[in-house]
């Protein structure tokens, strides 16, 4: 093994084998009908963590991802996470929302509820068996983290995926948009009620309070600016907002979300925003997602964690085929039409792995909980295309149907 190899020159290691194997293993194992790139850099991230490569080379893998190496990642992947985060924010549309306001909140309400009253009563389930709960979490914490969890709808990754599907600038796609739009807010709303901390109680107002005025001001300012000025303010925008929640206990991926919601989409190009997604989720995101795989955890909970990524997987389809099943029978949508929407809305991927590991960082889910909710997630993802394809080409109609 070399010894005499420099930080930087360890880290590009680290950096040529985190975009080339998920890139060969995609190209060439052509896994794109039932797991698109971004889902293989999920996978192999985990797959270069201690738990399957730190296991079987372990002097290979300590050598590669030692802790200079590590740290500069991190640096990274937070940069990368809250670019990622924000673009989330600037797509959510609640004028379109307010428009369709009771079709998209009984459907939105029912396919969060669902799911979140079925994660909740398998987190319960697991606080029987000890390995799952954080170290500094209450139960009532762990129980709505984990519910929230299996609740989650994962726009960016929605959005990637219709646009796999040729529906996404289609009516039913801006339904579905909708529709996740609202539960995107609630999801981070009920994490910033997770984290609060009631010894900082009053720094966390007043950030809230600070952000809600400095908001008033940085709209006004990115109304009078050309748009080539605000992609640069945007980011300014992001860095202040990210430290100023973090400070205040909140996280900064909080942070990085409102900075992304209180802006407008129509300040900025659609085509250039779309290219700036694909363009975080080419260039940086993968080493996010290595950072999630170096979270990961088999020993601590060994097979037990296998069968609680099952347990948590149906808690959160069946919740979410059941709530928007529901739904569709309150506002009489077409037979197969609330199957297709709730497929697509259990998609989970990148924002609950974001979600996951906020939990995991502030100690309220340990990493055999991290790695159960990461299974859950890219088992739930790699399902939806498969199963909304199909239909989709049986009922073509629904495609276009706005409402």
């Amino acid at each position: 093994m070399p010894v005499s190899m420099s930080t930087t020159e360890i880290f590009l290691i680290a950096m040529l084998i985190i975009f080339s194997v998920p890139y060969l293993i995609w190209r060439v194992g052509r896994t794109d009908y039932y797991a698109p790139l971004v889902v293989v850099q999920i996978i192999t991230g985990i797959l270069l963590g201690p738990g399957v490569l730190g296991a079987g080379f372990p002097e290979y893998y300590h050598f590669v991802f030692n802790p200079q190496v590590i740290a500069s990642l991190n640096g990274i992947a937070w940069w990368a996470v809250m670019l990622f985060v924000m673009i989330a924010g600037i797509e959510l549309d609640l004028k379109k929302v307010w428009l369709h306001r009771r079709e998209s909140s009984v459907t939105a309400g029912l396919a969060l509820g669902m799911p979140l009253i079925f994660g909740s009563v398998a987190a319960a389930g697991l606080l029987l068996v000890e390995g799952w709960i954080g170290a500094t979490a209450m139960t009532w914490q762990f129980i709505l983290g984990v519910g929230m969890a299996c609740a989650v709808t994962a726009l960016p990754i929605l959005i990637l995926l219709m646009e796999k599907l040729e529906i996404l600038r289609q009516p039913i796609g801006q339904r579905i948009l909708r529709y996740a739009s609202l539960d995107d807010i609630a999801i981070w709303g009920v994490l910033a009620i997770i984290l609060l901390d009631w010894t900082r109680v009053g720094r966390q107002l007043g950030f809230l309070l600070a952000f809600g005025l400095a908001t008033i001001l940085f709209r006004r300012l990115m109304n009078l600016l050309e748009e080539r000025d605000r992609w640069c303010v945007m980011l300014i925008w992001l860095a202040l907002c990210s430290f100023a929640a973090d400070w205040a206990g909140l996280h900064f991926m909080v942070g990085a979300f409102l900075a992304g919601a209180v802006m407008d989409a129509h300040w900025f190009n659609q085509k250039k925003m779309d290219l700036m997604r694909h363009h975080v989720l080419l260039a940086i995101m993968p080493v996010f997602f290595l950072s999630t795989g170096l979270k990961t955890n088999w020993a601590m909970g060994g097979m037990l964690v296998f069968v609680a990524a099952g347990v948590l997987l149906v808690a959160s389809v069946g919740g979410k085929l059941l709530g928007v099943g529901l739904a569709g029978k309150i506002l009489k949508w077409e037979k197969g039409e609330a199957s297709i929407i709730g497929w697509l809305l259990q998609t989970k991927a990148l924002i609950m792995i974001i979600f996951a590991n906020i939990l995991l960082d502030k100690g309220i889910i340990t990493s055999a909980t991290f790695t159960a909710l990461l299974l859950m997630a890219i088992a739930s993802t790699m399902l939806t295309v498969p199963v909304v394809y199909p239909r989709l080409q049986r009922l073509k109609a629904l495609i276009f149907k706005s409402n």
